[in-house]
């Protein structure tokens, strides 16, 4: 199922898709879960490098990756490694992802650049920011995608989501398909981003 989600926005042209496939919170689930959810990570990683391959897809992965285990960082690494000099889609994979702990590990990083006199405080905005971020080099999202019903944004990207647009739908993941995901498409495509701006229907009133 993800991969096709993951072929449709190819074939639909889209940029990046990132995917929030285990927070950092996910780690208080029972024990037997979460080494069978590890188990099937370094299984996808390794099953999915001959489509990432053959549609020009690049891997990145937004998280802590120490944290995770051997098996798996080191599947993650070679999927990584094998795609780096794909040019078409990046598919960023949320694994041991926190959007609180992505904004404390990106301050801390500017803080030890600060401390080694490579940054000054005059250099400290929301670029800097920006670049020190799990997702650095990556576009913001134009859309975010909630299944299920769920209205909540749980701890995910909360930084580079502030002009994001949100659509909420009642399918559940395993049954979102091409389908749903055109229907979230064409519903964001209706809409008028203004950025903070009055918009062109207030301005033509």
């Amino acid at each position: 199922m993800v991969e096709e989600i993951a072929l449709h926005c190819v074939a639909l042209g889209i940029e990046s898709l990132t995917l929030y496939s285990f927070s950092m919170e996910n780690w208080r689930r029972p024990k037997e879960e979460i080494n069978g959810l590890m188990h099937l990570y370094t299984q996808y990683l390794i099953g999915i490098r001959d489509m990432l391959m053959r549609n020009n897809v690049k891997l990145v992965h937004l998280g802590r990756r120490a944290d995770l285990p051997h098996g798996v960082q080191k599947e993650l690494n070679e999927t990584m490694r094998i795609t780096a000099s794909n040019t078409g889609m990046i598919l960023a994979l949320a694994l041991n992802y926190g959007g609180r702990t992505e904004i404390v590990d990106a301050t801390r990083k500017i803080a030890q650049e600060y401390k080694e006199g490579k940054l000054g405080l005059e250099d400290i905005d929301e670029e800097c920011l920006n670049r020190h971020l799990y997702t650095a080099g990556l576009a913001e999202p134009d859309l975010l995608i909630r299944t299920a019903n769920e209205m909540r944004i749980s701890n995910f990207l909360l930084w580079q989501i502030s002009y994001s647009e949100f659509y909420v739908t009642e399918t559940l993941w395993p049954d979102f398909n091409e389908a749903a995901l055109e229907e979230a498409i064409i519903a964001y495509a209706k809409r008028e981003r203004r950025f903070g701006n009055i918009g062109s229907q207030a301005k033509d009133a």
